[in-house]
C-alpha cells in the first residue's frame, strides 16, 4: 500500500528538501493504519533524529482543526448563520456586506497594508486589522488570507465570551481526547523546531506565525501544536458517524462547494477531487510550516503529513510542488 507515495516522502527527506516527516494513511473501511516517521527533526544547533509523536506547529491546520469546528458548532446551535454580517459581531468593522460565509470560503476580499504589522503590540494590531477594507476580489474570487480566520475567532469569542484558543481547547481538543495538542507547549524538547529566524532565533515551542505570536490566545488562524496521533483522531471523527465533534449532516455539508460561481471551496477546508470514477469531493488543508491533511469521508480514508519544511530556513518554496506531487500520488494509490 502507498508504495509510490512513501517513496516520494522518503525522497523529500533524502534530498534535503525537508529535515524529516511524520505521516499516516488511515483507511477505516479496512481498519488499516499506515504510519511512520522518517528523517530528522532538527538540523541546528544540533542534529536530532525525529522521534515518534512529537509536537508540530501545524500553522494553518489550526483553521480547520480548531476555528472551523467551533464556528460549525455555533451554526448547529443556531447562534449564527452563514449569511450573518460580520458587522453584527465586530461593530468596528465598516463593511457589513461581508458575511460569515465569505470568511469561511476566503471570498471576503479583505485587503490593505498594515505598516510594521509584525512588530505592532497586540492592541494596535487588532485595531489595524479592523480598519482594513474590501477590494475588487470581494465575492468574486477566492483569495486565501489569515485575516478571515482571525475575524472568525473574534466572532466566536464575542458569542461565547472566551478567547478562540480557549474555545478550541474546550470544544475540540478535550472532547476528542487530543491530550497532547496545545497552544502552549510546556516542554520545548517535545516540539519540532521551525525557522531559525534572524529576529527571534531558533523558534521551537512557540508559534512561528508572526500574527499568532502577537495575538496569542485571540488568534484563530494559527497557533496550534499537535501530534500525528491527535490529528488521526480528528480525521477519524470527520470520517465516521460519531457526533462528538459535529453532526453528520454538518460533516456531509463540508464535502460540498460553498462558494458557487467563484471557486470550489468548502467551509474552512479546500476541496480536491477523488480519483474514483465519480470524482467526488475530498477536503484538504495545508499549513505554512510544512503540514497537510486530506480527508475522504465517502471512502473513509485520510492522510496526515507533518514536516518542518521551514527548518532551518523559510520559506523553502521548492517544497510546494513536491507536496502537491505527494498529494496526487496518495489520491491515486488510495483507490488501488
Amino acid at each position: 500500500m502507498y508504495l509510490k507515495t512513501t517513496e516520494l516522502i522518503k525522497r523529500l527527506v533524502d534530498d534535503g528538501t525537508v529535515p524529516g516527516v511524520s505521516y499516516a494513511m488511515v483507511n477505516l473501511q479496512r481498519n488499516d493504519l499506515t504510519t511512520n516517521i522518517y528523517g530528522r527533526e532538527a538540523l541546528i544547533p544540533n542534529i536530532e533524529d525525529l522521534k515518534e509523536n512529537q509536537l508540530y506547529d501545524v500553522a494553518s491546520l489550526t483553521k480547520v482543526v480548531g476555528t472551523t469546528n467551533v464556528i460549525l458548532q455555533l451554526l448547529e446551535s443556531n447562534k449564527l448563520t452563514l449569511e450573518d454580517s460580520i458587522s453584527d459581531y465586530l461593530p468596528e468593522w465598516q463593511y457589513p456586506q461581508v458575511t460569515i460565509r465569505h470568511l469561511l470560503t476566503h471570498t471576503s476580499g479583505i485587503t490593505g497594508y498594515i505598516k510594521n504589522r509584525n512588530q505592532l503590540p497586540k492592541a494596535q494590531l487588532i485595531e489595524a486589522l479592523l480598519k482594513l477594507h474590501i477590494g475588487d476580489d470581494f465575492n468574486k474570487k477566492m483569495t486565501y488570507s489569515d485575516i478571515n480566520f482571525i475575524f472568525l475567532g473574534w466572532i466566536a469569542a464575542s458569542i461565547l465570551g472566551r478567547p478562540i484558543q480557549t474555545l478550541v481547547t474546550n470544544r475540540v481538543l478535550r472532547p476528542l481526547e487530543m491530550n497532547s495538542s496545545t497552544f502552549n507547549p510546556t516542554n520545548v524538547q517535545e516540539c519540532v523546531p521551525t525557522e531559525n529566524s534572524p529576529t527571534r532565533g531558533l523558534i521551537r515551542g512557540t508559534v512561528h506565525d508572526p500574527k499568532a505570536h502577537i495575538l496569542k490566545m485571540d488568534c484563530g488562524s494559527a497557533g496550534l501544536f499537535s501530534t500525528k496521533t491527535d490529528l488521526i483522531k480528528v480525521a477519524t471523527q470527520m470520517m465516521n458517524d460519531d457526533e462528538t465533534l459535529l453532526k453528520n449532516s454538518t460533516k456531509k455539508l463540508l464535502m460540498q462547494n460553498h462558494a458557487p460561481g467563484i471557486t470550489q471551496r468548502s467551509l474552512g477546508w479546500a476541496l480536491i477531487k477523488s480519483h474514483t470514477n465519480d470524482h467526488h469531493n475530498c477536503i484538504w488543508h495545508s499549513g505554512f510550516t510544512g503540514t497537510f491533511m486530506i480527508i475522504d469521508r465517502q471512502e473513509q480514508q485520510a492522510m496526515i503529513f507533518l514536516s518542518n519544511r521551514i527548518h532551518p530556513n523559510s520559506p523553502n518554496e521548492p517544497f510546494l510542488d513536491r507536496r502537491n506531487e505527494i498529494i496526487q500520488s496518495y489520491l491515486t494509490e488510495k483507490e488501488q
